[in-house]
């Protein structure tokens, strides 16, 4: 038989694990992994779009996202194609469309990182969080196209640079990525129409984005 004392202090213990595991499932994400979650989302949006596109890119098997993130995933890919869908032209021929040449590291990094910074000058949505998405996926595509796989990388390390400085304490207040779900899983009409609302408005906030990068002084 067990004491009382050491009864308790198998309580005490079994309250503390307790404790510490609800921990680790109700804390909100930290900087670091909203950043990292970021460049595996974008790595999975990439490799959808090249797959689709018939281009062959290895995408690295320890960057692929796993149990949550992997629907979160899916679902930013779904809002993707939605926005794809409402207008076509948009998120094709990016390189052209931005008048740049995708040879070089910093003409790419430069101008994905304007036409960001630029699309969010007004304040974030998730709207406009899948339209970064989109061009990432539409600019990674003219780049292996063009014969520069290795630019996909950079796209991906510029996603993660501009959600660090950018879009982390937005994030960080809807408790992380797995906000996004919301936008698909509710059936509420109005709130369908918002969401499509919103996309219209991403697709007007990324054409201006484009068009400041090609008015811009150089």
């Amino acid at each position: 038989m067990i004491s009382a004392y050491e009864g308790m202090e198998m309580l005490r213990r079994s309250s503390v694990f307790a404790a510490e595991v609800m921990e680790v499932f109700d804390r909100s994400p930290t900087e670091k992994e909203l950043v990292s979650q970021s460049k595996v989302l974008c790595r999975d949006y990439i490799h959808s779009k090249l797959h689709r596109a018939g281009i062959g890119w290895t995408k690295p098997e320890h960057g692929s996202s796993g149990g949550t993130l992997s629907d979160i995933s899916s679902v930013l890919l779904c809002l993707g194609d939605e926005l794809e869908y409402l207008r076509p032209n948009v998120y094709h021929n990016v390189a052209r469309q931005l008048n740049i040449t995708v040879a070089s590291e910093n003409i790419v990094s430069d101008a994905f990182l304007a036409v960001a910074a630029e699309i969010f000058s007004t304040g974030v949505t998730w709207g406009k969080i899948v339209s970064l998405y989109a061009m990432a996926g539409a600019l990674a595509v003219d780049c292996v196209r063009h014969g520069h796989p290795a630019m996909v990388h950079l796209i991906v390390d510029c996603m993660g640079e501009f959600v660090h400085k950018s879009l982390v304490s937005w994030l960080k207040k809807r408790g992380g990525w797995a906000d996004i779900t919301k936008c698909v899983i509710n059936t509420d009409p109005s709130l369908c129409s918002h969401w499509f609302v919103t996309a219209v408005c991403a697709c007007g906030h990324y054409l201006k984005a484009v068009m400041f990068y090609l008015l811009r002084e150089k």
